[in-house]
């Protein structure tokens, strides 16, 4: 394999793995703002248990999240330094802001949040709670900012420097509220909420299916299928305004998203399918004209297809349909899932539930994948541009290294992540089988 595309499997790799871990984080913040607070309302032992057990979880996912987020950034340096000299004046200004907003902020709360119990008092803890969700929160932002501009560019000017053309960045603001931010952004929050929401599911349902732990398990499922329900419902808003997003701005990019081949025709929406690029064909099971009326409300309206553009300049289609429309349907399980949950649980006939109650168990997956394939859908469709129509990704490789580096470098991170991820899994395992501490009863004496 060539430079180009070893360095692109590695930078996938690499994301993908730390992908894991912050929609978690995210998810499990806000649902930890929630369970102290009441806490602090009602006075209740039972909220202080769920919060100090969650707590746990989430400090081994947040140093798992940091750990192998560093990685990425040297990739910027060794594997892609023409791209680091071109959007560097753009995103030495995001990622200082990141760090200043969000990182600081999350970081210099955590060791209130996690040891803090006993050391300062209630609010002040329940502060650094809602500090380290807002600062989960704030570093997405700053990420996505930074992804965003490579989708839609804004608030820019290009120069030229001894090294070649480079963005240099004209107005911040503009950068940050870049065309595709805000549909990205809300997004991303959605499936992050999803992914903490069914992580609280899975652990609680497995606890009631195992008879362990009734009372705890049924307070944090009440928790985690409230925030399930916002957020798969909230995520069909917002997929529905970012694909009209994609639409305006890279229309190539949605044209794959459906198969679509026509250059300007009315098109059909998918449900499964499988493209042919050869023959320009796309095989499949679909509604007729549906993909013009949701983007448009005009069943005849023509959308820009595939053919409007050069070959050279379209991402590998059949990639980007299929793993968008897996992000699609799993999404729908979720809906469907999270749905079903409320209704047994407002018939007062969840906690009988069994088959509902394993499926919960294993949907902890599901927020997971859908957030791995909605960022390749994305990120391949948006090829062979690196920042959209403005540098290839082909050109923004460093030039010195070397195709024998590269898959060095592969293999070992392969190995070390395949450690990190057994030992996460080990660990969180850990977690889960000791369970919460007691609840405190009246007397003072654990139960």
């Amino acid at each position: 394999m060539d430079v180009e595309l070893l360095a692109r499997i590695q930078f996938a790799f690499t994301v993908a793995f730390h992908y894991l871990f912050p929609p978690m984080s995210i998810g499990l913040g806000l649902l930890l703002v929630v369970m102290e607070g009441m806490y602090l309302r009602t006075k209740n032992e039972l909220f202080h248990q769920m919060t100090r057990f969650w707590v746990k979880v989430f400090g081994l996912i947040f140093a798992l999240g940091v750990a192998t987020g560093i990685v990425m950034e040297f990739q910027f340096g060794t594997n892609w330094a023409t791209y680091s000299r071109y959007v560097g004046d753009i995103f030495g200004s995001v990622l200082a802001a990141e760090g200043i907003f969000a990182f600081f902020l999350e970081s210099g709360f955590l060791a209130i949040l996690l040891f803090g119990w006993d050391k300062v008092k209630p609010r002040t803890h329940f502060v650094a709670t809602v500090m380290v969700a807002l600062g989960a929160h704030f570093s997405a932002i700053w990420i996505v900012v930074a992804n965003s501009w490579q989708q839609t560019p804004a608030g820019y000017h290009l120069v030229q420097a001894t090294s070649g053309l480079r963005a240099e960045l004209m107005s911040f603001w503009e950068a940050v509220l870049n065309p595709s931010f805000l549909d990205r952004i809300s997004h991303v929050y959605m499936g992050a909420w999803q992914a903490g929401a069914f992580l609280v599911l899975s652990v609680s349902s497995f606890y009631l299916l195992r008879g362990r732990h009734r009372e705890f398990a049924q307070a944090s499922m009440k928790f985690g299928l409230v925030l399930a329900l916002v957020a798969s419902t909230l995520q069909l808003v917002t997929g529905h305004s970012s694909a009209k997003g994609v639409a305006e701005n890279q229309p190539a990019k949605l044209a794959a998203y459906e198969g679509h081949f026509e250059a300007s025709a009315p098109a059909t929406m998918y449900v499964v399918g499988w493209v042919n690029e050869r023959e320009s064909r796309t095989h499949g099971i679909g509604i007729p004209r549906m993909l013009s009326w949701l983007l448009y409300g005009d069943r005849n309206a023509p959308v820009t297809g595939l053919n409007a553009f050069e070959s050279e300049d379209l991402p590998p289609v059949n990639i980007v349909f299929q793993s968008y429309h897996a992000m699609v349907g799993i999404g729908s399980a979720l809906i469907l899932i999270s749905l079903l949950g409320a209704v047994y649980w407002w018939r007062g006939k969840l906690w009988q539930a069994t088959w509902l109650l394993w499926i919960m168990v294993f949907a902890v997956l599901g927020p997971q994948l859908a957030n791995q394939l909605g960022w390749l859908s994305a990120e391949v469709g948006r090829q062979p541009w690196i920042v959209y129509d403005l540098l290839r990704t082909a050109d923004a490789l460093s030039p010195t290294v070397s195709a024998q580096q590269v898959t060095t470098s592969l293999v070992l991170f392969g190995l070390i992540y395949l450690l990190l991820f057994i030992l996460f899994i080990y660990l969180l395992n850990e977690k889960i089988q000791q369970g919460p501490e007691a609840v405190p009863t009246e007397g003072g004496k654990r139960a």
